[in-house]
């Protein structure tokens, strides 16, 4: 399937356009933010082949990609409209929905993090060169080295700018007026006067009676996020009360002298402490229980990754980069990934599928250098064993970190291509860790080994229909002579034909996900009237806004899905007509849905219609009719064995 085919099944199974409210993506991961998170049909996305995984977490749906999350996320963003997840004006948030606290600190912390990493990542990995090419010897003193120095450490310099728009962006209000923002945090007045403290003696400035705490703010992180906050309030309100005519001029500049007098006075020094009190919180976590603490985030980090929970400790890794020079965070990651990396790599030997092996040694390299979603949905989770041996091996080396002091001076991913950012007791330290994370990770996989009858592994049916567990009406079932030329039983269920047309076999379908039987098996049919009718009693469990795909259920399980046409979706609906809704219950032979086949075959698009069996697994084969030749509605076209 092409970046472009997932991109419109995603937005599909979201709930389609109209169901998201924010979209963002990290490395390896497509994060919405749904105004309804009951329209995501989870189980399809985490079939859709491409997908390694599909969650609800942090009060995201999160699909996780791989390496190609890039390119996908511009073909969905090119599918749906500009302003998609945007506000009417700043400060619009849209709906309301009661939602766990948690999970939207968790969410909002992703949502502005995410958008920096790049540039965290970008200086992170400059500032490795640079320690590499210090250690070396070589060009010390020379302005070479100095601009090298300067590009890794500009990100930490400059952090209440970065995450200004980034946080603009996450609460909706106005991304200038946010810089705006850091620009009073960042001003010379306040930067010099409070590195001038010692000599001057002034540690504030009045402002109507009320002090200024001078302070640095170059390289914080809380009271920027907690000012654009404040101000994506504060904006909508001022903006109500302003006549029209006047907000232009007026909006920013009342907004401006209450938010900067209000962040300066208040909100930069209780973040400011609050940032203090949690990098005094972690070293002294680490200084007290340094190979504990480093033990458990060793082993747990996967599993966070797994949640997209990692994300609520970047802000402490930046800040105690920033402020101290170093994280101690950092390492254990660099540990947990790395010990993934040879859990993949012990599924290589382990496994027989060609397949398998394929994609745990690509994955397994791809977690060296940092990212580990690959490995761990695609491999590591799905044989479970090896998962939980990669973080037994993260765990220990994770612990051995601490013990040795182990921190890292940058932000990057933490993979082998960081490692020159990391000090330890002895450098050798750090190396050694290293091997050990792979070779310990790889050795516990081997003495655990997989069970690849049980692997877990998604069948690639890739079902775009709406599905779930709760069955409500039955299949016909027929007797053996129902069906010609196969063999059968009396308990054979048969499906018969949802419209009139000419039977084709589904590898004549010009979707590779039909095709290949990747949705499921069937046939295909090719219309000669525009009408499609309910082939059993059931129940609609999915129909599409675009009308051209329809998901049945019965009680029993069997689960179908009528998809009319070749990339009818991008028809929008028009050309169909449905005359059910999801969630009705039908009776064989209800008229489900018209459409014109002149119509779409005017408009450039082919009407052959793929009927398939989603749920493949309770059944022990689905056969045809016949593979080819004329057919009516209501006519025997599958049967069922059990």
């Amino acid at each position: 399937m092409n970046n472009k085919d997932l991109a419109k099944n995603v937005l599909e199974l979201v709930g389609g356009e109209q169901n998201i409210s924010g979209l963002t993506h990290c490395a390896t991961r497509l994060r919405f933010v749904l105004k309804d998170d009951s329209k995501a049909n989870l189980k399809a996305l985490d079939q859709l082949e491409g997908v390694l995984r599909a969650q609800n977490s942090g009060g995201q749906i999160q699909i996780v990609i791989g390496a190609k999350v890039d390119a996908v996320y511009s073909e969905v963003r090119n599918l749906t409209s500009d302003n998609t997840g945007e506000p009417a004006e700043p400060g619009d948030r849209g709906p309301k929905k009661r939602r766990n606290p948690v999970n939207v600190v968790l969410e909002t912390i992703a949502g502005i993090f995410t958008p920096v990493l790049p540039a965290l990542v970008g200086c992170g990995m400059i500032k490795c060169l640079a320690t590499v090419i210090t250690a070396m010897g070589y060009l010390e003193g020379s302005g070479f080295l100095t601009i090298i120095n300067m590009i890794g450490d500009c990100i930490f310099y400059f952090m209440p700018f970065f995450l200004a728009v980034s946080a603009a962006n996450r609460f909706k209000t106005n991304p200038y007026l946010a810089v705006a923002l850091a620009a009073g945090l960042m001003h010379p007045i306040i930067l010099n006067a409070a590195s001038q403290i010692a000599e001057t003696g002034v540690n504030s400035i009045d402002f109507l009676g009320m002090p200024i705490l001078l302070m640095k703010y170059s390289s914080s992180v809380i009271p920027i996020i907690l000012a654009v906050w404040i101000m994506s309030y504060v904006y909508p309100i001022v903006n109500r009360v302003i006549p029209k005519f006047l907000q232009v001029l007026l909006t920013p500049m009342i907004v401006l002298f209450i938010m900067i007098p209000v962040e300066l006075i208040v909100l930069g020094p209780v973040g400011s402490y609050i940032g203090d009190w949690l990098i005094n919180g972690i070293n002294s976590l680490f200084s007290t229980a340094g190979v504990l603490a480093g033990a458990i985030l060793g082993f747990f980090k996967p599993i966070m990754v797994m949640f997209g929970m990692h994300y609520a400790i970047m802000p402490i890794q930046v800040q105690q980069v920033a402020t101290l020079g170093a994280t101690v965070l950092l390492p254990t990651a660099l540990a947990a990934n790395l010990a993934q990396a040879g859990a993949a790599f012990g599924v290589f030997v382990l496994t027989k599928s060609k397949t398998m092996k394929s994609a745990a040694a690509s994955s397994g390299f791809t977690a060296l250098f940092g990212i580990t979603e690959p490995a761990i949905y695609g491999v590591t989770l799905k044989y479970k064993r090896p998962f939980f041996a990669g973080c037994l091996a993260g765990g220990l080396v994770g612990g051995f970190y601490s013990l040795v002091h182990t921190t890292a001076n940058a932000i990057s991913l933490p993979g082998v291509l960081a490692i020159g950012t990391y000090t330890s007791d002895r450098y050798m330290y750090v190396v050694i860790g290293c091997i050990a994370a792979v070779v310990l990770g790889f050795v516990f996989t081997l003495l655990a080994g997989i069970k690849e009858d049980t692997d877990g592994s998604k069948s690639k049916q890739q079902a775009t229909g709406k599905v779930n567990d709760n069955p409500t009406v039955v299949a016909t079932e027929v007797p053996s002579e129902s069906v010609s030329s196969q063999t059968s039983t009396s308990s054979d269920m048969l499906i018969v034909s949802p419209m009139t047309g000419e039977i084709k076999p589904i590898s004549e379908v010009e979707d590779q996900a039909f095709a290949q039987e990747l949705m499921g098996k069937g046939i295909a049919i090719v219309p000669t009237e525009g009408k499609v009718y309910a082939p059993f009693d059931g129940v609609v469990e999915a129909l599409y806004r675009t009308k051209h795909a329809i998901g049945l259920k019965a009680a029993n399980g069997v689960e179908i899905l009528i998809h009319i046409g070749v990339d009818t979706v991008s028809l929008k609906g028009k050309y169909f007509n449905a005359h059910i809704e999801q969630g009705q219950t039908i009776k064989a032979g209800d008229l489900l849905v018209e459409f014109d086949p002149e119509g779409i075959t005017s408009a450039g698009y082919k009407t052959i219609t793929s009927i398939v069996v989603t749920n493949m697994q309770p059944y022990g084969d689905v056969l045809t009719t016949a593979t080819s030749g004329p057919i009516r509605e209501s006519e025997a076209l599958i049967k069922l064995i059990p």
